[in-house]
């Protein structure tokens, strides 16, 4: 706990000169003890003499008297300026001050506010009510400067860029304590400038004995901001392709809102939306046509939201293929169609093993047994990158799939098989299935399975039975079902759940580019190439290169994009000077929303919506009210009445 002493009343900046009121003795003694005499003068009149000599003694003896005050108190006025008296405005005026500010420059600080965004104007009262060389510490979402100065630092503020990182304030407190030094007889001022988005929350905000807490909320003219919240493919065919593209409002609703699609610089087309909430618009664009695109919304608030880049690349087929042995695989056929994929199909007995490599994904369909050839050429592929999904005939040679499993990350099977089960619950977090439903159903219509091998665990799980044990296992583009798909096991074919479950399985064996990435998430992006072994990828972007961690395959190469790069734009793929593609990057959508937080709801926290009225106030916590020009005012009052008495008081 800090402790403060307390101090009361008048006190004195240089004390020490309050000795020199012993000089006051001075005009004391020579007033008592002067040695000036009245002269004897005879005069006749004896009576009348006596009279007028008694009334001038009494006469000069009061205006000595007036005048030896006055002196007095001038004298001590004098002194007592000098010696600079002073009343302290709070108990621990005279401990040294720290002063932490962390400054969110956020995108969201882009909204407007009386003279300029919010960032600018937080800037200039940090630049213009702070001294130059007083020391202090400042940082943001992506910068800080310890133990500096405003003049040392000026240049930097003044150009601070916007930044798509927020701290969340618990963040930004336990930073800004971190700044603090160990020193115990400081005052410490911890200050935190935001706009205090609802999203980022203030959880457990407690006060601390140890520092003054103060939050500042700078106030925005933005009555509503519309953002570009994504852009996906709703419709395409042999000639087209529909661009459907989601606008979300945070304010007041809007009329004619303009949203203008660009192919590079070129404008494709142009629209007007009116939007309340939620707003969709469609572009019609060309198929079989690379398009670099760009969309740009004409919009008064937060301005980092208005432009969103994607690229339509033309997409290479993914390559699947089945291994058969005496088994149907013509519901495989269905789901792989030849849009999307290129799809093939083979009896194990006439194989060509030099085709493996050249897949995306192979599917083992229903083989009772696997050769050490054909394992060690599964293994070899899945390393190289492909993906494997395995479904089991109803009798199997147990050993050669699970030599298989142990070498592809997959749980084995037990040796007892299992019978009459339903299949009732579903994964929905599994990175095979996010996204891939609308809602979360509970209630479906429940495939059964006759007879089933059991996983040894139930970790990887997909798809699971009502007792909790496994139907589909997968995990790093290996996948196996617990049992046979053909009719006379089991209707999953007829679910609805073979479809979305098989098309994952292939669409997620080929990592094609998205139509566009979020920044500040892992992302990754295969690009289908082949590479020399000392050659390396790099992103482009007019004088901004970047060369992210990649792994290298026979038929692709797999960039692993994340905290870099941090702008939003088109950048370009290179081998070299050889442009490989396109891919696009978007800054998260999560600062367009221009919900704040009430911090009144704070009443142990001082809250201020100016930084420039928070830095005074810990000022004048450390300031005092100086008495020293009262008393330089006395002494010239008592210097006045003196020469007013010598002149004029007979």
């Amino acid at each position: 706990m800090k402790r403060f002493t307390r101090q009361e009343g008048m006190q004195f900046k240089h004390p020490e000169l309050l000795y020199a009121l012993f000089i006051l003795i001075i005009p004391i003694l020579i007033h008592l003890f002067q040695l000036r005499r009245f002269q004897k003068v005879e005069f006749t009149n004896v009576k009348f003499l006596k009279s007028v000599n008694l009334q001038t003694r009494k006469s000069s003896q009061i205006k000595k008297w007036l005048t030896l005050i006055t002196r007095l108190l001038l004298t001590a006025s004098i002194v007592l300026a000098f010696s600079q008296p002073f009343i302290p405005k709070t108990n621990n005026f005279n401990e040294k001050q720290e002063t932490v500010i962390y400054l969110d420059n956020s995108f969201s600080m882009q909204a407007k506010g009386q003279n300029g965004s919010l960032l600018n104007e937080t800037i200039q009262d940090v630049i213009n009510t702070i001294p130059e060389d007083e020391t202090l510490s400042l940082f943001t979402n992506d910068k800080t400067f310890a133990n500096t100065s405003i003049k040392a630092i000026k240049n930097e503020l003044i150009n601070l860029n916007f930044t798509p990182i927020q701290l969340n304030y618990d963040a930004a407190l336990l930073k800004g304590k971190q700044l603090f030094s160990n020193e115990t007889n400081t005052e410490k001022n911890l200050v935190l400038v935001s706009d205090f988005q609802v999203k980022n929350g203030l959880t457990n905000i407690e006060t601390d004995s140890a520092y003054n807490l103060s939050f500042v909320q700078p106030k925005s003219n933005l009555k509503a901001n519309v953002s570009i919240d994504s852009v996906y493919v709703e419709n395409t065919n042999a000639e087209t392709i529909d661009l459907t593209v989601n606008l979300k409002n945070y304010g007041e609703p809007l009329e004619n809102v303009s949203v203008s699609l660009f192919n590079n610089d070129e404008l494709l087309a142009k629209t007007a939306v009116r939007i309340n909430d939620e707003a969709k618009t469609t572009f019609t664009v060309s198929n079989n046509t690379k398009i670099n695109g760009r969309l740009e919304l004409e919009d008064i608030g937060l301005q980092y939201d208005n432009s969103f880049y994607f690229n339509i690349e033309q997409k290479p087929k993914i390559k699947v293929l089945v291994i058969n042995e005496n088994s149907n695989s013509a519901f495989l056929n269905r789901v792989y169609t030849e849009d999307e994929f290129e799809y093939s199909a083979y009896q194990l007995d006439a194989l060509n093993y030099n085709i493996i490599k050249e897949q995306n994904l192979i599917i083992v369909n229903e083989l009772k047994s696997l050769s050490n050839a054909l394992i060690t050429a599964l293994v070899d592929f899945k390393k190289d990158g492909g993906s494997i999904l395995i479904i089991p005939s109803n009798n199997i040679i147990l050993n050669t799939y699970n030599q298989l499993f142990d070498n592809i990350s997959i749980s084995s099977y037990d040796i007892n098989m299992q019978s009459n089960k339903r299949l009732t619950t579903i994964n929905y977090d599994h990175p095979l299935l996010a996204n891939s439903f609308y809602a979360r159903v509970n209630n479906f219509q429940y495939p059964r399975i006759d007879n089933t091998y059991k996983f040894n665990n139930n970790v990887n799980g997909i798809l699971f039975f009502e007792d909790g044990s496994v139907f589909l296992q997968g995990i790093k583009n290996g996948f196996a079902f617990s049992s046979s798909l053909n009719n006379d096991n089991t209707n999953f074919k007829n679910s609805p759940l073979i479809v979305p479950v098989l098309y994952n399985i292939g669409l997620q064996s080929l990592k094609l580019p998205k139509l566009y990435y979020k920044l500040g998430q892992p992302n990754a992006v295969a690009i289908e190439t082949a590479i020399g072994q000392d050659d390396i990828l790099s992103l482009h972007k007019n004088e901004l290169v970047i060369i992210p961690p990649q792994k290298s395959y026979s038929r692709t190469v797999t960039l692993e994009i994340g905290e870099y790069p941090d702008s939003a734009g088109i950048f370009q793929v290179k081998n070299g000077d050889a442009v490989l593609q396109n891919i696009s990057f978007n800054y998260s959508r999560d600062e367009s929303n221009t919900n704040y937080l009430n911090l009144e709801s704070f009443g142990n926290i001082n809250t201020h919506t100016s930084l420039a009225n928070t830095i005074k106030s810990i000022k004048s916590n450390a300031n005092v009210n100086a008495l020293w020009k009262w008393f330089v005012i006395f002494a010239l009052i008592f210097l006045i009445i003196e020469l007013l008495i010598l002149k004029y008081l007979k």
